[in-house]
């Protein structure tokens, strides 16, 4: 029998036996000695360059309707190498081109970093406000006060801003759009340059001496090229015309006209219409604004050395004339088709570009709309589908008058604007009533309207907490210092527009279904119909990169995306 002595020598050196395999990396297994392997977790992809890239006014369904005739090398080859969210959504109204560029690289809403329109009214000041404007800075490339911008309106940091920070500024963000807040809101605080297409007759790339006070010998190089005159010529399809299928007859009424023109058919003649419709400002309507686009951005991969080390920069692009085509002729309209058809060719180009400068696979790059848009009312209402054009405009008279009658005064509402009424809380107050009853007063009455759906007020934003639904896409639209005191929501496809094109800016579907692709470095090839949503791409692009967050951020990692 073994002694209680013997018993704890056998068992210690068991334990020492033990010990010392785990030390050494080795355990017996069989009298054979097999070493440990070791995994390694990779904290980040370190893309060489980002590149993000907004299409202004794209629908997701121009992804699949145009689809045969993409090529291979841009939206097919970013769905085909990369990852596509296929139900990928605004989760705030309005929707438009400010907020959206904002949310996308911020990763919030607008109840957090209070870009809440392209403009709005200004509760404080009393006025209405412009997103990037800012007068306390000069124009630099022009002689004309379209430089005066900066993003001093945005309250939180961008993607942009944390990985300037990350990198001790080392790491470069430039930002390039035909629209001034398509450029500067991406670029965030930090840029290195925000770049931005002043038309008119001029034809040149300025900026704003928030960046610098001088533009780069390469960008004064570029205009004085004016290679933008080559694009100064008829636009015509891409493809035969009667290859488009995917879109309407080319003749028809629910398409504007440029100045001048009898007919909204193809071809449209620039030069013979250049000046009655501003010049080079008329470029930006057509194909060609995307071009240009995408020509300039080409020249700053190259002049700033973009991707060419060991720090990640970032190249924010946003392809404005697809806003402009959408709103003259509608998303229905040849000239839509056309202007992606065209876009494909300019995205290939980059990614060719990307390829030969940065490196295939070195690279990643994210790609979604500021916002969708809606089909022609009229054109859906030829079709037998419920719409109208009037929205708020038929309301006005009937709705004053209310005002005199319950209130006695106009002067209670200070400003309608983005499908909210600002009250005068002072007008209110002097009538010995409370706020919230004045403003449940003015939602009832508005309820009674033809064209409103809904309507919520400023008192049940602040008092609830939305999780889906209409109320759940206003209050991540509601900025409790900037936003009204009634919020209106028209009923689908009711909208406050002019009689021919297309517009957007509501909480509806169809202006905030977008696509969302990423690819290169870092991301997985595959899909999801799980619902993502805009303030996502931020914090993803962060988790690849292994930096902070936006300080705003809301949104959450899509993490089938990554690697």
């Amino acid at each position: 029998m073994m002694t209680k002595h013997k018993f704890l020598v056998y068992l210690l050196a068991f334990f020492l036996t033990i010990s010392t395999n785990e030390v050494t990396g080795q355990r017996k297994s069989k009298n054979k000695t097999k070493p440990i392997i070791e995994t390694k977790t990779t904290l980040v992809a370190s893309p060489k360059l980002v590149v993000g890239i907004v299409v202004d006014q794209m629908r997701y369904d121009y992804l699949t309707r145009f689809w045969s005739h993409y090529g291979e090398g841009g939206f097919k080859r970013m769905v085909n190498e990369g990852f596509i969210c296929k139900n990928n959504h605004f989760n705030y109204a309005p929707t438009s081109t400010g907020p959206g560029h904002t949310s996308v690289y911020t990763g919030t809403t607008p109840a957090t970093h209070g870009i809440i329109g392209n403009n709005w009214y200004d509760k404080e000041i009393d006025k209405e406000v412009y997103c990037a404007s800012d007068d306390s800075y000069t124009s630099i490339g022009t002689m004309t006060n379209a430089g005066q911008m900066s993003p001093h309106r945005m309250n939180v940091t961008t993607i942009t801003d944390q990985l300037r920070l990350h990198t001790q500024m080392r790491g470069k963000t430039i930002a390039i759009a035909l629209k001034d807040r398509g450029a500067v809101l991406p670029g965030g605080h930090t840029a290195n340059a925000a770049y931005w297409f002043y038309g008119e007759n001029e034809g040149n790339w300025i900026t704003s001496s928030y960046y610098m006070n001088e533009l780069p010998k390469w960008v004064k190089d570029f205009n004085a090229k004016r290679s933008v005159d080559e694009y100064k010529k008829p636009w015509t399809t891409l493809k035969d015309i009667n290859t488009y299928l995917e879109s309407g007859v080319d003749a028809n009424r629910y398409e504007g006209l440029f100045e001048g023109e009898t007919k909204s058919t193809f071809p449209h003649d620039v030069s013979s219409l250049w000046d009655k419709n501003d010049g080079y400002d008329m470029l930006k309507a057509t194909a060609y604004g995307n071009s240009i686009t995408a020509d300039f951005a080409l020249e700053a991969l190259k002049s700033e050395s973009l991707g060419i080390d060991g720090i990640t920069d970032f190249l924010a692009v946003s392809f404005s004339s697809t806003d402009y085509v959408g709103h003259k002729f509608g998303v229905n309209s040849k000239e839509v088709q056309d202007t992606y058809l065209r876009l494909d060719k300019d995205l290939e180009r980059l990614f060719n570009a990307l390829d030969a400068r940065v490196g295939e696979g070195e690279y990643t790059v994210f790609l979604t709309a500021d916002h969708g848009a809606i089909d022609v009312p009229n054109y859906l209402k030829d079709n037998k589908i419920p719409t109208s054009n009037t929205g708020m405009g038929s309301m006005k008279d009937t709705f004053m008058e209310f005002l005199k009658f319950k209130f006695g005064t106009t002067d209670v509402v200070k400003n309608i604007s983005n499908g909210q009424v600002f009250l005068d809380h002072k007008v209110v107050d002097n009538l010995d009533m409370d706020l919230d009853d004045a403003q449940e007063t003015i939602a009832m009455e508005l309820l009674n309207y033809e064209a409103v759906d809904r309507v919520y007020t400023a008192e049940q934003m602040w008092a609830n907490q939305y999780t889906s639904g209409i109320p759940y896409i206003l209050q991540n639209g509601y900025n409790q210092k900037r936003s009204g005191d009634v919020l209106m929501v028209l009923k689908p496809g009711y909208i406050d527009y002019s009689e021919t094109g297309s517009t957007h800016g509501s909480a509806q579907i169809y202006d905030t279904h977008v696509p969302l692709l990423f690819f290169g470095k870092g991301i997985k090839s595959g899909s999801t119909v799980a619902r993502t949503e805009i303030p996502d791409i931020a914090p993803t692009i962060a988790a690849l990169l292994g930096i902070a967050f936006p300080n705003g951020t809301t949104g959450k990692p899509i993490v089938e995306v990554l690697e």
